[in-house]
């Protein structure tokens, strides 16, 4: 914070610091206009500057100046008057009628147009609607409600600073919020080494085609025409890596969505194109409705040779069963694998507001074998413990910002061979005792620090005191291998309980299913995976019975 500034407006100094921040990583990213800017912004009184954040970080871009009263800054009009002047803030915008009706409250609007409206008790909505079509053209506010001792400000640099929001963030999922919740403890960030150079965008024909990507993205999800969608795709020709990728999703969104009319040969088309990983399989499918049955079975055949993950394994080979007997080909017969050495039957009462897992945790859980809901939680909070010093590792490309909660290759196919030396520096731990203490070490030192692993509002200490003493290193292990192979398809799917035995410093797993629930695929996959290593896991069918005698587990 600058040595003047009072503590009050932390929010300024915040912006303050993501500005020099620009300047020192990003400066030649920097357009003109954005350069301008960020020089001019730094003349400004302070209660202007204070202003302006202000009305950025707030959902906008239209503020009604009487409404906006922050004690730090006081007068909002004097404040508002050099952010005018820049061309920053505007009394003149045009405002759609919509727009209108969100800034007047009922009355207001009541009142402004009684002369167009048929009653005086009609509600908001409902003048909206008979005001639409009296006025389909926009106006200043000035001229919609002459009379109204009131201005409105509109922010006219929601586009630039939209711009240096991505720049700094390397997305536009995150906004200045960050810097506050941070402040205020909310939310804690690992502080990560920057290699030189290093950011998500590295020049600036990425940020103009990160966010053209972006209004693609958002024309196909408010339901433009998926045609000029694709047509708006394929001009998107990016040289980086970190677009291409969000480009390769977004075009799989498209096609799942073509398949759903169904557009099939469209669908085909763009799954061969997009070279996301989730497009092979779709793309035997697509085949198959379409009724190329004999050359669905040979792609599903060549994908399955060489797949890409467990995942695609079990689209796949369902796939390849339906396409032999479409043609007339004998099945290889393939040994069904026991998903679950065990099987549990409970007749539960209902309870209201009670999700089914709770109800068997409550049933199962006792002084001496207590149970405890953790589906995915737990597993990947050890994983993420024990692994931390590989995870935030600084590599190039990983982290370029301070509010990253991991890094940002996390989901890319080479995230694990680019630190497969660390990981299994970290993993070592296990053939010792060493594990234990290096868990327990960065629970302490790392609390609530934020981590794409670590739950850290599941993990209590008694859980975690519990899991180390009665979860074999030999099955930590293997778990977090598997985690390591695949970690978007393999964080999930875990069972939903865990029972532990102190005394015989054992445990077990339950996979929770209510009535007319069933497996899914990434269930299926870890309840075979659980199986093959020996670890102890049931499936727990649940009927509700209100009254009936309880089935012992």
């Amino acid at each position: 914070m600058h040595p003047t500034l009072d503590p009050a407006f932390y929010y300024l100094a915040n912006f303050q610091k993501a500005l020099a921040w620009l300047t020192g990583h990003h400066a030649d990213l920097l357009a003109a206009d954005e350069q301008a800017f960020m020089t001019a912004f730094q003349t400004l009184p302070v209660v202007s500057q204070a202003l302006l954040v202000r009305l950025i970080m707030r959902k906008g871009p239209h503020f009604r100046l009487s409404k906006l009263q922050y004690p730090e800054i006081g007068c909002c009009t004097a404040a508002a008057e050099p952010l005018l002047a820049a061309g920053w803030l505007s009394t003149q915008t045009p405002l759609e009628i919509e727009t209108l009706c969100k800034l007047l409250r009922k009355e207001e609007v009541l009142a402004n147009f009684a002369e167009q409206l048929d009653s005086t008790r009609a509600s908001k909505s409902q003048a909206l609607a008979m005001l639409v079509e009296q006025y389909p053209e926009p106006r200043p506010f000035a001229d919609w409600c002459p009379d109204a001792n009131e201005q409105v400000l509109s922010l006219t640099i929601e586009a630039l600073c939209e711009r240096l929001r991505l720049m700094f963030f390397g997305n536009l999922r995150q906004d200045w919020s960050e810097f506050i919740l941070a402040d205020l403890g909310i939310l804690r960030y690992e502080p990560v080494a920057f290699s030189q150079g290093t950011r998500a965008l590295a020049c600036r024909q990425d940020v103009e085609d990160y966010l053209y990507l972006q209004r693609c993205r958002e024309a196909f999800e408010t339901g433009q025409p998926l045609d000029s969608v694709l047509d708006a795709l394929a001009a998107c020709q990016t040289s980086s890596t970190y677009v291409a990728e969000r480009r390769a999703k977004l075009l799989f969104r498209v096609g799942q969505q073509l398949e759903r009319e169904p557009r099939l040969e469209a669908a085909l088309a763009v799954y061969q194109a997009c070279g996301y990983a989730a497009a092979r399989p779709r793309q035997v499918r697509v085949l198959e409705r379409a009724g190329h049955y004999r050359e669905a079975y040979t792609l599903a055949c060549t994908l399955l040779a060489a797949p890409h993950n467990e995942a695609e394994v079990q689209a796949l080979q369902p796939a390849i069963t339906r396409l032999q007997r479409q043609l007339g080909l004998s099945a290889a017969t393939r040994r069904r694998r026991n998903e679950a050495e065990n099987r549990i039957d409970l007749s539960l009462p209902r309870h209201e507001n009670c999700r089914v897992e709770f109800a068997v945790q409550a049933h199962l859980d006792e002084p001496l074998a207590p149970a405890h809901y953790v589906e995915n939680s737990l597993i990947c909070s050890l994983f993420g413990l024990l692994c931390w010093p590989a995870i935030f590792a600084p590599l190039p490309g990983a982290f370029f910002h301070p509010f990253q909660s991991g890094p940002a290759d996390l989901l890319s196919a080479d995230f694990h061979s680019r630190r497969a030396a660390l990981f299994d520096s970290c993993l070592a731990q296990l053939d010792s005792d060493a594990y234990q203490h290096s868990i327990r070490q960065t629970y302490t030192e790392k609390f609530a620090t934020q981590s794409p692993f670590v739950y850290w509002g599941a993990l209590s200490e008694n859980l975690l005191d519990q899991a180390l003493l009665c979860i074999p290193a030999e099955h930590l292990r293997a778990w977090f291998r598997r985690l390591l192979t695949d970690i978007a398809a393999n964080r999930s799917g875990m069972p939903d309980l865990i029972q532990f035995y102190p005394a015989q410093r054992r445990y077990r797993m339950i996979e929770v299913k209510g009535p007319g629930d069933r497996l899914q695929d990434n269930q299926r996959r870890w309840l075979a995976f659980c199986a093959e290593h020996g670890m102890p896991v049931d499936v727990c069918y649940v009927q509700w019975a209100a009254g009936a005698e309880q089935a012992e587990a």
